[in-house]
């Protein structure tokens, strides 16, 4: 696949990708290591509290999401990085063993304002698991490179 730059997308372009399954020790493991929270970490804590069981760390979830978003779009893209993101949600818990899968659609790109040679491209991502429940949404902020200037450049 060739690279896309900015003039690539298009307002409203989706697609689907993914599936990666969150086994118990990588849940326990990433939880651990960054959101030692005891509903990630400990079964008998995590039967106990309001979600009867042990769930993923809502980042390790966004992490998972990331990594599924950078294998399917930023890998063919002109990307030079990221803003940031907004309106990060976790609507439901992820348990042990689902599998995930995300969603994304172009919302709107954007030529920069005081850098012509690049453009904004924002993503709204959701992310289902097996029993294509949403489980997380977010908006992607991309900065990439416009064709248009590296043409220019020669």
């Amino acid at each position: 696949m060739s690279q896309r730059f900015f003039e690539d997308f298009r307002p409203g372009e989706s697609q689907s990708f993914g599936s990666y399954t969150l086994s118990e020790e990588e849940l326990t493991d990433f939880a651990q290591d960054y959101d030692p929270q005891p509903f990630h970490i400990d079964d008998e804590a995590a039967r106990n509290s309001i979600f009867g069981g042990l769930i993923a760390s809502g980042w390790h979830t966004a992490a998972v999401t990331m990594k599924l978003f950078v294998e399917n779009v930023l890998l063919d893209c002109a990307t030079i990085g990221s803003p940031g993101f907004d309106d990060l949600r976790w609507h439901q818990p992820v348990r042990p063993e689902d599998t995930l899968r995300v969603e994304a659609t172009c919302v709107s790109p954007r030529p920069s304002g005081s850098r012509p040679e690049i453009g904004t491209v924002e993503y709204e991502l959701k992310v289902f698991n097996q029993h294509d429940e949403l489980i997380a949404s977010l908006r992607y902020i991309v900065l990439v490179r416009r064709r248009e200037t590296i043409e220019a450049r020669g």
